[in-house]
């Protein structure tokens, strides 16, 4: 910007900033962590260890209080988050393993893709769990730069069940579309994530760019470079979240550098909640029942913190209900790139980010689980539970040292039960007698997307659904 172009702004009453903000458009950093639980920072109650990057990213950002994954496992999870979609709405279920033949439908749109279109640099580093065949693969949709595990870094021989519930082959590490090794040293993935997201931002500083930075840890098994090892009280995981927050340091250090701070979103969440029965190799839930893989809220609640100089108002806290699904549109609405012309689930929380206390994008949410269960109900306030099956971590001690505890699988809700998130956040009593017309006004939620999307618990098939993702006959 020239001396005149100054001169003319501030004869306008315009900041140079402002002006320069609407020049260039918004980076995008999404920071996706792999069963993080919503108590594992230290701004949220961690002991043990700090997060003093990621505090302070709270603490200059916003935080969001109830912030939920499309499903609390990681496939089904990346799904939504990458399409804007309810998992099942494009046919995702799961956590595929290798040789999958299933993945993400190369005619949806992802993230990336969505920013193509505005002719970002896009690039994801880390896990990305959405098929291993090529065309299921991240540089066949919308990414230009990719280096990670196609899947769960446990998904490899030295799996501490394998040869008694699992056969996994070797775990290949990618560059682009190429295997460049197998059985990877995990103690290098996160700097080695961190590495790469830094100089993606030194070579496009001068572009509008896209970096998913999706994170291997701190899914087990747990691995840590020197530079944190035993540094913490709580052992090899608290080890792992203060190597994952001098990540976190880095990227913010390098957008400072750069000048970029003020012209780029940074985002950090969770794919779901912690994997409870690993012990000692887990997260915390913050008190939030149950954990990963389940439809209680210790598997859906997920920690999100968003960051973004000059446009979120430092310290602020977000309450309303919010989902990663909402993340697409929220991206396209920053962007300006069109949506797709299918139909989708997320909205914008531009509003939110905003600080508009009316807004209310999401009025609900809609806990499917599996491959097509429709198991909860929520509007932010009020969560309605449906009968179904559910894994449980609290019949039975965790593991420890890496080493998975035993889980009751066959936990079961028996009727309609309501929870007031309010009051009872660990849904622990059941207050439907209380509030039957609360019930009744989730039912009607309920049942509306159950003709859109159906429902397997109910026999209910869905007039809405899209074809599910390629089969082995596309490979």
């Amino acid at each position: 910007m020239n001396k005149n172009s100054l001169l003319v702004l501030g004869a306008l009453g315009l900041s140079a900033v402002s002006g320069w903000a609407k020049e260039k458009p918004t980076n995008i950093i999404l920071i996706n962590l792999d069963d993080v639980g919503y108590g594992d920072f230290s701004f949220n109650g961690a002991i043990g260890y700090k997060t003093p990057n990621i505090d302070r990213m709270a603490a200059e950002g916003m935080r969001f209080t109830h912030f939920l994954a499309g499903q609390p496992i990681s496939g089904a999870s990346r799904a939504g988050l990458l399409t804007g979609c309810y998992p099942n709405r494009v046919g995702f279920a799961g956590a595929p393993g290798p040789d999958s033949d299933y993945g993400i439908n190369p005619e949806e749109m992802t993230m990336g893709e969505l920013l193509k279109q505005k002719q970002y640099q896009t690039a994801i580093y880390g896990k990305w769990h959405l098929g291993d065949a090529k065309p299921f693969m991240p540089l066949q949709n919308g990414f230009d730069e990719y280096y990670g595990l196609p899947y769960s870094n446990d998904m490899w021989p030295f799996h501490p069940q394998q040869g008694e519930i699992f056969d996994f082959p070797d775990l290949p590490t990618f560059e682009g579309n190429k295997i460049i090794g197998y059985n990877t040293d995990q103690t290098k993935f996160t700097t080695d994530y961190t590495n790469r997201a830094v100089n993606f931002i030194k070579k496009n500083k001068n572009k509008p760019f896209f970096i998913y930075l999706a994170h291997s840890m701190p899914h087990v098994p747990l691995a840590v470079s020197d530079k944190f090892k035993g540094k913490s009280e709580q052992g090899l995981y608290g080890d792992v979240m203060m190597e994952i927050d001098w990540s976190i340091g880095q990227v913010l250090q390098t957008l400072r550098e750069q000048g970029l701070e003020e012209n780029t979103l940074v985002i950090l969440t969770s794919d779901n909640g912690p994997w409870a029965n690993y012990g000692n190799h887990a997260g915390s839930a913050g008190g939030l029942r149950e954990a990963k893989a389940t439809t209680f809220d210790g598997g859906n609640r997920i920690p999100c913190v968003m960051y973004w100089k000059g446009q979120i108002t430092p310290g602020t806290t977000c309450n309303k209900l919010a989902s990663n699904i909402d993340l697409f549109s929220t991206f396209a609405e920053i962007t300006g790139a069109p949506l797709p012309n299918r139909k989708i689930d997320s909205v914008s929380l531009l509003p939110l980010m905003k600080g508009d206390e009316t807004a209310n994008p999401r009025e609900s949410f809609v806990y499917y689980f599996k491959k097509n269960d429709l198991e909860a109900v929520t509007d932010g306030t009020f969560k309605l539970v449906f009968p179904h099956r559910y894994t449980t971590y609290g019949d039975y001690v965790p593991g420890n040292d890496g080493q998975p505890g035993k889980l009751n699988d066959f936990a079961e809700v028996t009727k309609c039960e309501l929870y007031d998130l309010r009051r009872d956040p660990g849904e622990r009593y059941d207050v439907i007698s209380q509030y039957p017309e609360v019930a009744m006004k989730l039912m009607q939620v309920a049942n509306e997307m159950r003709e859109d999307l159906g429902d397997n618990l109910t026999r209910k098939q869905g007039t809405g659904r899209r074809a599910p993702g390629l089969t082995k006959d596309y490979k």
